[in-house]
């Protein structure tokens, strides 16, 4: 008889705010050919992202984490798993957490559930949209490391479900509480990704930054298209919440230098807004499920800095989808669904 389980799966988290963990993590993490993908030589990158980028971040990005840290550890790991706890409280199946990077490591989840006798495993992404960065890496290292531990193991895998009506009506009702009350302007802020790789996501190489307004216009190519998934996200909130399409604008945050990456870029839009009689600003984060470094320290501190430094009067970040009720009763269903009918 078959046995089942659910692997909850995010990005991770270093061990400690510490400089050698961060720098261990941001080795584990850049170092993914996914992520970097330039230069296209494995060795210049190798070079670039250890003997540049590391050094160049881990002193500051410890900083960054030292400042978000909480007694039970990082805040990403720590509300994924509650959630997990919360998921699992609803469901008889058992209920796995993963990191791509960091602990719980993927290959540790994978040799346990294998140990229970599990031999079918529902994948569900804590990512609502498609990048090669996030969704497709964490994914394809499953499949990686399974390949090799348990090639026996049946893996199906939830899609993005950045345009589900369950996932939309989750996301309004969390933010419905800071809609209500007093303010100017809604920022959307999405996670940033080099323009190149919407391009290079587009397998038809004729739609992506080539059809007029590519991310409005129906192509297959956005089921692999990040801007086309966070504009649907987008557009759906705002018609399911009633937004005043003038009180509402989308930004992208967490850039690299060295290319073009998706804008306008948050930081910007933080410094500008205020100029433009937006002083009271909400700031809403729907390209990460659960609050971590890019939300509680560069969005909830530097960038209520910036704004305020700029003129704005008021900054509230609406909190990510965590492990409120409405989250767990959204992923409860789309693993009741799995049960009764298949990904």
């Amino acid at each position: 008889m078959s046995s089942s389980a659910v692997l909850l799966l995010n990005l991770g988290s270093p061990d400690s705010p510490s400089v050698p963990d961060v720098k261990r993590y941001l080795r584990e993490f850049l170092n993914d050919g996914r992520v970097i993908d330039r230069p296209a030589n494995a060795f210049l990158r190798w070079a670039l992202v250890n003997g540049i980028i590391i050094p160049f971040r881990a002193k500051n990005s410890a900083h960054a984490y030292s400042t978000v840290w909480t007694a039970e550890g990082s805040p990403l790991v720590v509300t994924s798993r509650h959630s997990q706890a919360r998921l699992q409280a609803k469901i008889s199946l058992p209920v796995e957490l993963a990191m791509n990077y960091g602990k719980p490591s993927i290959p540790d989840v994978l040799r346990r559930l294998v140990t229970q006798g599990i031999d079918r495993v529902l994948l569900f992404p804590q990512y609502p949209h498609y990048a090669m960065s996030s969704w497709e890496t964490v994914v394809a290292k499953v499949h990686r490391e399974a390949a090799k531990l348990a090639p026996d193991l049946k893996i199906e895998c939830v899609q993005p479900y950045y345009g589900d009506a369950d996932y939309i009506d989750a996301l309004v009702a969390s933010a419905r509480p800071y809609l209500s009350q007093p303010h100017d302007h809604l920022l959307f802020s999405y996670h940033g990704i080099p323009v190149r790789h919407l391009t290079k996501a587009d397998s038809s190489g004729a739609h992506c930054q080539l059809a007029a307004d590519c991310c409005n216009t129906c192509s297959p190519a956005h089921a692999t298209c990040y801007k086309a998934q966070v504009t649907r996200t987008t557009r759906l909130f705002a018609q399911k919440a009633g937004l005043d399409p003038k009180k509402w604008s989308v930004a992208f945050q967490s850039r690299l230098v060295g290319e073009p990456w998706i804008s306008p870029y948050t930081d910007y839009e933080l410094k500008r807004l205020p100029g433009l009689g937006k002083k009271r600003l909400l700031v809403i984060t729907p390209a990460f499920v659960t609050d971590c470094l890019e939300t509680l320290e560069e969005i909830r501190v530097r960038g209520a800095e910036d704004f305020l430094a700029a003129g704005g009067e008021s900054f509230r970040h609406i909190p990510c989808l965590n492990d409120q009720p409405v989250w767990i009763d959204f992923l409860e269903r789309r693993v009741r669904l799995w049960q009764s009918n298949g990904v």
